[in-house]
């Protein structure tokens, strides 16, 4: 069946959830869009009149990320705010929030975690952008307690929308220095999308990366490991006995991951989904063993 061709100016109604038009589609691919199908679709649904989309388009086409032009990001099957100049969320990140849901509702004794008597499990969210990773595992995993913490004020902002969501807070400042004292030992999951492109890298990234994300946000340092040494170096003063950190990494990255984990006390493990195309390297601060009393 021919889809039907539809002239500038007249539009499919927003959330209708008919075919974009043609033209539409064709101009994002002229523009350089892999993805223009599924792009026009997701302006079609944002605006709410044939004037606004025409804006946006207009805004898509001058190289603005999509995610900014619309103001919000699919993650984790859920819709995040994410407002222009704040990081954009990528899709392999959610192997971030897999392994985090999963030590969270693991149990080692018949029991969820944390284990009775613990209370509210507590995840801390570094370098949280949006706050896309922490509410994901907030939605998925209800009751816990969570707190998301960036540098930037603009993303703080934006996090603190989303955040709101799930009953969380937002705070501003430089990785632990912007966490509350009382949280010190009791982090049960503290996970950080750090910056961790080598900065030679970052002149390589796609221009909407580069020209409308903040370079704090994507640099890493000379070998894209300086934001991640030093969250690896404060978990474990921040960690519960048996709690976990977790981190997003490159492959050329892992070996001084690794090692970084091992010697600073934590447990390390790599995971990889090639789907997501993610990695992400976890480390367990170990919980003491139980005292055997002998009769």
């Amino acid at each position: 069946m021919m889809r039907s061709m539809t002239t500038p100016g007249t539009y499919p109604a927003p959330g209708s959830g008919q075919t974009p038009p043609d033209w539409l589609v064709a101009r994002l691919r002229a523009a350089g869009c892999v993805f223009a199908e599924d792009e026009a679709a997701v302006l079609v649904a944002s605006a709410s009149s044939s004037a606004e989309l025409a804006d946006l388009l207009r805004r898509r086409v001058d190289g603005i990320p999509l995610e900014h032009v619309v103001g919000w990001v699919d993650f984790a099957g859920r819709r995040i705010v994410v407002d222009e100049g704040v990081f954009v969320p990528r899709r392999r990140s959610e192997l971030l929030v897999r392994e985090a849901v999963a030590h969270l509702t693991r149990s080692t004794d018949g029991r969820p975690a944390p284990p009775a008597g613990r209370g509210r499990a507590m995840v801390a969210d570094l370098c949280c952008g949006c706050g896309a990773i922490g509410v994901a595992i907030a939605t998925a995993v209800p009751g816990i307690d969570l707190v998301a913490a960036d540098l930037d004020e603009a993303a703080a902002r934006c996090a603190a929308r989303n955040v709101a969501a799930v009953g969380g807070t937002v705070v501003q400042g430089d990785l632990f220095a912007a966490l509350p004292v009382r949280l010190r030992g009791r982090v049960d999951v503290l996970v950080a999308n750090a910056p961790y492109v080598p900065t030679d890298a970052i002149a390589l990234m796609p221009p909407e990366a580069r020209d409308h994300e903040p370079a704090a946000a994507l640099d890493g340092g000379p070998d894209g490991t300086d934001i991640l040494r030093r969250v690896i170096a404060g978990a474990p003063e921040w960690l519960t006995p048996g709690g976990l950190v977790l981190v997003e990494v490159g492959r050329t990255q892992l070996g001084t991951v690794v090692r970084e984990l091992e010697r600073h006390g934590l447990k390390p493990r790599i995971v990889v989904d090639d789907d997501l195309g993610g990695i992400v390297a976890t480390g367990r601060r170990p919980a003491p063993r139980p005292i055997r009393w002998q009769s």
